[in-house]
């Protein structure tokens, strides 16, 4: 199935964090918490002003992205676990 968002949206997929730290402790599955950073699958074609103009989204497939904890909609896209977010629910692009 492809699914490609509409407007100002973006499908991103959850990166998952590392399962030690830095210090070598293990962090068991029960004590993680949901990871803050994905990368965009992919992006809608932009937001439309009132003047009916489009203006483009600032992230493309492939980047690295920032979001908050409660941020998107949890949706199964061919089998995996994606976000459906707003541009807007974006932080930050890393890298």
């Amino acid at each position: 199935m492809n699914f490609r968002p509409l407007h100002d949206r973006v499908l991103v997929r959850r990166i998952e964090a590392e399962e030690k730290t830095s210090g070598g402790i293990i962090i068991p599955d029960t004590a993680k918490e949901k990871p803050q950073e994905g990368e965009v699958v992919s992006a809608g074609t932009g937001a439309r002003s009132e003047s009916g103009e489009v203006h483009p989204l600032e992230v493309k497939a492939g980047d690295r992205v920032l979001f908050g904890k409660w941020s998107g909609t949890e949706v199964k896209v061919n089998g995996e676990d994606l976000l459906i977010m707003k541009e807007s629910d974006i932080l930050g692009i890393i890298g």
